[in-house]
C-alpha cells in the first residue's frame, strides 16, 4: 500500500509541475497560440523583465516608468533590438540591470515581442 501511495504522490507532483510550466509559459490570451520560440521568448521575458515591465497585451508595468513591452514596437522596429539584447542593454537610469543574452534566447526574445505588436 505505502508503494501505491508514493507512486501516486510523484505522479501527483509531476502533474502539479507540468501545469505550472504550462502556465508559466502560455499567453496572457487564451485563444492565441505561440510557436516554440515565441513560447521560449516569454519564459525568458517572464524570467528577466516582469518585474519592471509589462510583458503582456493588457498588464499595466510594475515599475511605472518602465514600459510596457506591447508599447516597444510603436519607438523601435522590434528587430532593431537585436543587437542591443545580444551585446547588453543599457539603460540612461542605473536602476535597470544591463542583460546580454545568446543569439538563440536574442531570438526568441524577438519572437515573443512580434507577439505583441496588434
Amino acid at each position: 500500500m505505502q508503494e501505491k501511495t508514493s507512486r501516486l504522490g510523484i505522479a501527483g507532483l509531476a502533474a502539479a509541475t507540468a501545469a505550472v510550466a504550462f502556465a508559466w509559459s502560455t499567453p496572457a490570451s487564451s485563444d492565441e497560440v505561440l510557436s516554440p520560440a515565441a513560447q521560449r521568448g516569454l519564459v525568458i521575458v517572464r524570467t528577466n523583465c516582469a518585474r519592471c515591465h509589462a510583458i503582456d497585451k493588457v498588464s499595466e508595468s510594475p515599475l511605472k516608468a518602465a514600459p510596457p513591452f506591447r508599447t516597444l514596437h510603436q519607438r523601435y522596429p522590434i528587430e532593431s533590438l537585436e543587437e542591443p539584447l545580444a551585446e547588453g542593454i543599457v539603460t540612461g537610469h542605473p536602476t535597470m540591470p544591463e542583460f546580454r543574452f545568446d543569439p538563440g534566447q536574442v531570438g526568441d526574445v524577438i519572437a515573443y515581442l512580434k507577439t505583441l505588436d496588434h
